[in-house]
């Protein structure tokens, strides 16, 4: 009897385990079954064995010029561009420039004029003097003027760009920021707004002063706006500062559309970028629809869109000057909200989940001597090593 239970046993293990084998073998045989691709790979025609029959690239131009052209044909499979696309269609669209055309100098009077002062170099004694004693000391200031004359706008645009500033506030446009914008909070170089420079609310709690290069007679038009700070819509902004009808360069003496408020972001949520933007009018414009109620507290009536803004007035004015900060939380924000804007203070708080600790081990093996740590309670937990 229990020969035959010991022989049943053994049958009905070998059955189970042979089906459980083929269960196996027939599931790996599925995973491994290659699908064929749905048409022609890339390089599929290449003999990577055979190196003497690949196409061998006499120059760099050449090879470029291959790549572009494969680069262009079309292809069967989905490229990374693609699904980018489908889900944001403005995606790699053509920028559109909203801003003045940039008149390049001329090159031969640029190389006339700098071959004429190298010869009166050559002919100052005491700048050879300067140089040969290594006592000479370069002037900033010079260099500074001529980087503002060549340089400058393009590479405003370039950290504008790299902030997303074009992208946040003229989606698909960008212009060149031209005329230099002067932003200053305070009277020493610590408080002056230049591109993405760090400022706190404390110190941009009152009106700055602004001044930049304008003909006489000429209107201008000047805007401060954050992107970031909404709290209830992602595409919307909160305008802190608008001014318009500047005539020339006299910012008091314009039209203040909606009077200055301070920059308030919110506890935990980070660095805010805080944007002015300068238009060029064409003449005097009618801003009857974009006046606020003096003074303005309510974040309603603040809430703001550059874009709808620049394509109202489109005709009659062009973005010209472009200087912005950033800014996060300090004790002023608090003051800004309960006694300025009369309201409760929004705080965003990070929750970090609990701390994973493996199931623990009766017997722990090669494990640290503070294991048991992480299990002890009472106490403030110390983690140890993994």
């Amino acid at each position: 009897m229990a020969l035959r239970t010991a022989c049943t046993s053994a049958l009905r293990a070998g059955t189970d385990l042979g089906v459980n084998n083929a269960r196996t073998f027939v599931t790996t045989a599925f995973l491994c079954r290659r699908r064929p691709p749905l048409g022609p790979m890339p390089n599929e025609h290449i003999e990577v064995r055979n190196k003497e029959k690949v196409d061998k690239y006499l120059s760099y131009t050449r090879y470029f010029k291959v790549a572009e052209e494969a680069k262009n044909k079309p292809a069967w499979w989905k490229t990374y561009r693609g699904y980018v696309e489908q889900d944001n269609p403005d995606h790699g669209a053509e920028q559109v420039d909203i801003g003045f055309p940039y008149c390049r100098p001329s090159r031969t009077k640029e190389v006339r004029a700098r071959s004429q002062e190298i010869k009166e170099n050559k002919k100052n004694v005491e700048l050879e003097k300067a140089m040969r004693l290594r006592t000479f000391k370069i002037p900033l200031d010079r260099v500074e003027e001529t980087w503002e004359k060549s340089s400058r706008p393009f590479h405003v645009k370039r950290l504008a760009e790299h902030y997303g500033v074009f992208r946040d506030l003229f989606p698909t446009a960008y212009f060149l920021p031209q005329v230099h914008l002067h932003v200053c909070y305070s009277q020493d170089s610590g408080g002056q707004v230049h591109c993405g420079n760090r400022l706190t609310p404390s110190e941009a709690s009152s009106a700055p002063q602004v001044s930049f290069d304008a003909e006489e007679g000429s209107l201008w038009t000047l805007l401060l706006t954050c992107p970031d700070e909404h709290l209830l819509d992602n595409e919307a902004e909160y305008i802190h500062w608008l001014v318009g009808n500047i005539p020339g360069g006299a910012v008091q003496s314009g039209e203040e559309l909606c009077h200055y408020l301070p920059p308030f972001p919110a506890r935990g949520t980070g660095f805010h970028r805080y944007i002015y933007v300068l238009f060029k009018q064409e003449g005097p414009v009618n801003f009857q629809e974009d006046v606020r109620p003096s003074p303005c507290h309510s974040l309603v009536d603040r809430t703001f869109k550059t874009v709808d803004f620049y394509r109202k007035h489109q005709d009659n004015m062009t973005p010209a000057g472009l200087a912005f900060f950033q800014c996060q939380w300090d004790e002023s924000v608090t003051n800004t909200f309960h006694n300025t804007l009369n309201m409760r203070e929004p705080v965003f708080e990070f929750i970090r989940p609990p701390v994973y600790h493996p199931p623990q081990v009766r017997y722990p093996h090669r494990q640290p001597l503070r294991y048991l740590d992480r299990y002890r309670d009472g106490k403030e937990h110390t983690y140890g090593i993994y």
